[in-house]
């Protein structure tokens, strides 16, 4: 069977090269919820640079899995168990797809030469779910988390400026927990913003999936919302579990005050990047 091109370079991408290994993260989602009331659990989720988790000599920070998960993950992919050490700029828990990047950078690590439906086959073995941090496109995907697959390609996302932090404690991501709401509309909605390119049309679908994450599941004291007004900003949006929260921005829009006004309301970690586009 043919690969796609996605595949093709994400396989490329785990071939080997030089230490560190450096896995990108992501900053919670554009969307997140049930493709229809009985649909598996789906996601858009947000490429972020500014994130990362990257290999070292030594021993590193705290693993997240323990030694028999690791074990189970090596014996999936064919690879030796030989891990380095592991350092992450975002915090467990977060919705920053820390988890995820540990098992892609290991995997990388290791040598592991398969495609991308390979290793997020073996990252949904060991975690329960997983971003799609392991093709090449990540945010070009409706990407079914819990199964670890690909449920449909996608334009990319517009150009957009994001203002971000993390809010409230970590909420990591429990594989069972299927209680999030129907966004099969703003698949349709969001996949027209990226056809034409519009970065305040996907703000706003930002901001609705966000906010039917609000009435289901709170937290009825998210500060987004104001934020959002008070920057002036396009839209917001935020992990739908994990306490990334973000505001979105057409790209040169944003504020002076937008990150201290973050700090201000509470959030930690706050960062700026750019993302979308080509």
């Amino acid at each position: 069977m043919r690969q796609d091109s996605d595949t093709r370079r994400a396989a490329s991408d785990d071939a080997p090269g030089p230490h560190p290994v450096t896995v990108h993260g992501h900053f919670g989602e554009w969307l997140q919820g049930r493709l229809g009331p009985d649909g598996p659990v789906a996601l858009v989720t947000l490429a972020c640079t500014a994130l990362a988790v990257r290999t070292v000599d030594g021993p590193g920070e705290a693993p997240v899995f323990s030694h028999a998960v690791l074990r189970s993950f090596a014996e999936r992919l064919k690879v030796a168990p030989d891990w380095p050490g592991i350092e992450r700029d975002m915090p467990l828990g977060a919705g920053a797809g820390a988890s995820t990047a540990t098992l892609v950078a290991l995997a990388r690590s290791a040598v592991f030469r398969g495609d991308a439906d390979t290793l997020a086959a073996a990252c949904v073995a060991a975690e329960g779910a997983s971003d799609p941090l392991m093709h090449a496109h990540p945010d070009r995907l409706l990407w079914a988390s819990r199964q670890g697959r690909v449920l449909r390609r996608l334009p990319p996302p517009p150009s957009v400026e994001i203002v971000g932090g993390f809010w409230g404690p970590p909420l990591p991501t429990r594989a069972e927990d299927e209680s999030f709401a129907d966004v099969a509309d703003l698949v349709v909605r969001w996949t027209s913003a990226c056809e034409t390119a519009d970065p305040v049309a996907a703000a706003r679908v930002a901001r609705d999936s966000a906010e039917r994450c609000v009435d289901l599941r709170g937290p009825a004291d998210d500060p987004m919302p104001a934020l959002a007004q008070a920057c002036g900003a396009a839209g917001y949006l935020r992990a739908h579990t994990g306490s990334a929260r973000g505001l979105v921005f057409a790209p040169g829009r944003v504020p002076r005050h937008a990150e201290a006004a973050l700090a201000e309301a509470g959030l930690t970690g706050v960062l700026r990047f750019a993302t979308g586009g080509v």
